[in-house]
């Protein structure tokens, strides 16, 4: 039998375990669970083109601003939380009057770029209470178009002879439209992303010694050439992973 005081210290140790998890739960949430609403987004989009239109580009990417979108939005944001994003947006936009919008107009100028990075509406609008709990997440890849066009793509694969003198990346990633660059150095998204089931043929791989990294996972950003029944990609950046090709 459990003597009483011992049952009372189960009962609160229990529900304060239970609270701590519960917690756990309601901040383990990420840009992609709808974190704002349409009619919030459609505010912001208002308030962005009044007071930050004439310093970034309408399509969020612009040179002169802060990265806003895409590629250059995950290298800065992705993985941090949500908070981080509103204080860069309350306090330096617009350029001039830094903070001069109010907190709510903020709120939804945030909302804004998040549908702008491709993460869905919710019910609820975003608050600030909540910005703390929630992270952000690399943006939603451009769907690759059809078969015969050309796309500039990022992929994560393992490296394997072909026929006849060839290389292919095998378990490769989907590919990710990406923006053309010289810059060697890939995104870290790019490289944190899982191997998959697609296969390339490497054009001109032997360029960059190709039978150093054999069995090695790859990272190659280069442009896709879709042809009926294969895949080739040049390469503008090649990079090894991991010396062995594991998950």
């Amino acid at each position: 039998m459990i003597r009483k005081p011992l049952l009372i210290l189960a009962l609160v140790f229990g529900g304060a375990a239970a609270g701590v998890v519960a917690r756990a739960q309601e901040t383990a949430r990420t840009v992609a669970d709808g974190v704002y609403t349409d009619a919030q987004a459609e505010r912001g989009a208002a308030a962005y083109d009044g007071a930050c239109g004439n310093c970034h580009r309408a399509d969020l990417g612009g040179a002169s601003g802060p990265a806003l979108k895409e590629q250059r939005f995950n290298q800065t944001y992705a993985g941090k939380d949500l908070k981080t994003l509103f204080t860069k947006v309350a306090t330096t936009m617009p350029r001039g009057a830094p903070g001069s919008l109010g907190e709510s107009a903020y709120l939804d100028i945030v909302a804004h770029l998040l549908k702008e990075n491709g993460f869905g509406a919710g019910s609820r609008d975003l608050t600030v209470d909540g910005l703390d709990g929630i992270r952000l997440m690399a943006s939603r890849p451009k769907p690759l178009p059809a078969i015969g066009d050309y796309s500039y793509v990022e992929v994560v694969g393992c490296l394997a002879p072909g026929p006849q003198n060839s290389w292919l990346l095998t378990r490769a990633s989907d590919p990710v439209v990406t923006v053309a660059s010289t810059s060697a150095t890939p995104a870290p998204a790019a490289t944190a992303a899982p191997l998959g089931t697609q296969t390339f043929r490497l054009l001109d791989a032997i360029a960059y010694s190709p039978a150093d990294h054999r069995g090695q996972k790859m990272y190659v950003r280069g442009l896709l050439i879709k042809l009926p029944g294969e895949q080739r990609l040049t390469i503008s950046a090649f990079e090894t992973l991991s010396p062995t090709c594991g998950n």
